[in-house]
C-alpha cells in the first residue's frame, strides 16, 4: 500500500491527478491547436535528444528538435504555415528520431500515433499523420446501457465469406444489420488496435491508439460505431493491457533506446510463450 501511495503522489505531482493521467492521449502524441499550430509530445526518459522528421521537412533529421521537460517528457511546437494551414499536412509520413546515451540514432513511431500503414512491399509500418480536413461527425448518441446485455463477439477482418481481409465498411453495411436482426444489443470487436502480426487476431499490439489500417481508415471505424449506435447497439472494444508486441521499428519496444521504456527490463519484461513484452505497472 505504501508503494501505491508513493506512485499516486508522483502522479499528482507530474500529471495533475490519476484521472488526468489516464487521459494522457489528450496531450501526448500530436494535437492541432485552434490557430493550426501543432504540439508534439512524447515520453522518452532514457533519450538524450528527440527530433521530428518526415515529409513536411524533407526528412531533415535535425531541423525540428523537441525540448526536454520534467519527468522524461519531450515537447515540440510547430507554428502554422504562412497561409495559416498546419505545417504537417494530413496523410504525410513522420518519424521520431531518438538519440540514445550510447550514441545511437533510432527512428521510431510515436506510441500515440493515430494511424499507421504498411506498404504492400514493406514489412515495417509507417506513421501517417491523421488529421483530415473533413472529419467524421457522429450523428447518433451512444445507446443507454440495457438491462440485459446480449453481446455479439466479432472480428472485422474475417466478417466476410470472401477470401480476403474484410473492412470496416463491409462490417457497417453487411454485418451490423444481421446482428441487429438476430436480437443482439452489443458487439465486442476483437482487438482492432494496430498489430503487425495479423495471425495474432489483434493481441500483439504495436500501436495502441491507432485503429488497424488493414480494415480501412479511422473515419470509417467512426462510421461503423455511429451506425451501430443508430441501431441501438453498444460497441465494446477488446484490448490487451498485459503485454505488447516486441517490435522496435513499429512498436513500443525500446522506444527511447532502453530496455525498460514502458516494460520491465530483463527476463521479467519478456513473455517467452507469447514472444512479447510485459508492461511495467509498478
Amino acid at each position: 500500500y505504501g508503494l501505491f501511495e508513493k506512485q499516486l503522489s508522483l502522479l499528482e505531482e507530474a500529471e495533475g491527478g490519476f484521472d488526468q493521467f489516464t487521459r494522457s492521449y489528450n496531450s501526448f502524441g500530436v494535437h492541432r491547436m485552434p490557430d493550426n499550430s501543432l504540439v508534439f509530445k512524447e515520453w522518452a526518459p532514457a533519450a538524450e535528444a528527440l527530433f521530428l522528421t518526415g515529409d513536411f521537412n524533407h526528412w531533415d533529421k535535425f531541423s525540428h528538435a523537441y525540448a526536454k521537460q520534467e519527468f522524461g517528457k519531450w515537447e515540440l511546437h510547430i507554428p502554422p504555415n504562412e497561409d495559416g494551414n498546419p505545417a504537417v499536412p494530413h496523410n504525410s509520413k513522420l518519424k521520431v528520431v531518438v538519440h540514445t546515451s550510447a550514441g545511437e540514432r533510432l527512428y521510431r513511431i510515436s506510441p500515440w500515433a493515430k494511424y499507421v500503414t504498411q506498404h504492400e512491399k514493406s514489412v515495417i509500418y509507417d506513421w501517417v499523420h491523421w488529421d483530415p480536413p473533413q472529419q467524421y461527425i457522429h450523428k447518433h448518441p451512444r445507446p443507454q446501457k440495457p438491462k440485459s446485455l446480449r453481446i455479439y463477439e466479432s472480428h472485422v477482418g474475417i466478417a466476410s465469406p470472401e477470401g480476403k481481409v474484410a473492412s470496416y465498411s463491409n462490417f457497417t453495411h453487411n454485418v451490423l444489420p444481421r446482428i441487429k436482426d438476430l436480437g443482439y444489443n452489443a458487439i465486442q470487436l476483437m482487438a482492432i488496435m494496430e498489430h503487425a502480426y495479423y495471425a495474432s487476431f489483434g493481441y500483439q499490439v504495436t500501436s495502441f491508439f491507432a485503429a488497424s489500417s488493414r480494415y480501412g481508415t479511422p473515419e470509417e471505424l467512426k462510421e461503423l460505431i455511429d451506425v451501430a449506435h443508430s441501431l441501438g447497439i453498444i460497441v465494446l472494444l477488446d484490448v490487451v493491457h498485459s503485454h505488447a508486441s516486441k517490435n522496435t521499428e513499429d512498436g513500443l519496444n525500446q522506444f527511447d533506446g532502453s530496455d525498460s521504456c514502458f516494460f520491465h527490463s530483463g527476463p521479467r519484461g519478456e513473455h517467452s510463450l507469447w514472444d512479447s513484452r510485459l508492461f511495467n505497472y509498478s
